[in-house]
């Protein structure tokens, strides 16, 4: 299947790695059908989900643990029902990413609006979250109190 991308010009794809979104992205709801895209090398930082439907509809997503953010919620019955998650092990937890207008230098996640989707069936959503609590996962901090 051939799309056309503004970032990514002409490109064949497998109809099968595309990624349905059944009710859209909150404020794209008409955009239901889309392609993730990476970077080339062994472990991409940012992708790019490619709107099928829109050639100019293109978002900067991240996995949040490049971030150290770890998600701890429950999907309700009806976002289960949409995902058709059998194994956690098929779930993928993205962040959008966007640019702030007063600031275009730093990059920031929408941690409160995750995407989930269901690898194994390619379907997904947007997770609206109304609380989120902060944490911050330190690695291996155990030299730092050696001497203390």
């Amino acid at each position: 299947m051939e799309i056309k991308s503004s970032i990514f010009g002409e490109q064949i794809i497998d109809p099968s790695t595309i990624i349905n979104f059944p009710n859209g992205i909150p404020g794209f709801e008409d955009q239901t059908r889309f392609k993730l895209f990476h970077q080339e090398g062994d472990n991409p930082l940012i992708f790019w989900l490619q709107s099928l439907d829109d050639e100019s509809l293109v978002f900067s997503v991240a996995q949040p643990s490049i971030f150290n953010i770890n998600y701890d919620f429950t999907l309700s019955d009806t976002e289960e029902a949409i995902l058709g998650i059998e194994d956690i092990s098929d779930v993928l937890i993205l962040i959008m990413l966007h640019k702030e207008s007063s600031d275009q230098s730093a990059i920031k996640g929408s941690i409160k609006s995750p995407l989930v989707i269901n690898s194994a069936k390619r379907i997904g959503l947007q997770k609206i979250l109304i609380q989120v609590d902060q944490s911050i996962t330190l690695t291996d901090i155990s030299n730092a109190f050696e001497g203390a």
